[in-house]
């Protein structure tokens, strides 16, 4: 019945949303239009799809309210070095929210944000104590 979940977020600048997220590693997959101005762009890295549409588009194409700033949902990153991966995110620039911390005695986690205040977090395993 259902197929290839994703996520949406909403912006209000799309371009830069997806730049931020392509400098993390996403590719685009999608946008419309294909020239100019984008009012949606989805972005992939390993199997998994976001997307990113414009509040003005949604509010006005779709009747929706999007709520286009603050914390609305998480996009969680895997990685196998969250001291590395969290100074390269904040040295570029997204605001550092929670620096790394041993969570739960085996995840290494730290948080920070996108363009629009959606909170991401970094998240490694740890070994077996």
């Amino acid at each position: 019945m259902f197929r290839t979940p994703q996520v949406i977020l909403f912006s209000e600048d799309v371009t830069r949303a997806a730049a931020f997220y392509a400098r993390l590693g996403f590719t685009e997959t999608f946008r419309v239009p294909t020239e100019g101005e984008p009012i949606h762009v989805d972005l992939t890295l390993d199997g998994y799809r976001i997307g990113i549409a414009s509040v003005d588009s949604t509010r006005n194409d779709h009747g929706l309210a999007p709520v286009p700033s603050g914390q609305r949902a998480a996009v969680v990153l895997w990685t196998d070095d969250t001291a590395a991966a969290y100074e390269k995110v904040t040295g570029d620039g997204a605001p550092a929210l929670a620096a790394p911390h041993i969570w739960l005695d085996r995840l290494l986690i730290a948080w920070t944000a996108d363009p629009d205040g959606n909170p991401i977090q970094l998240v490694q395993h740890l070994p077996a104590r």
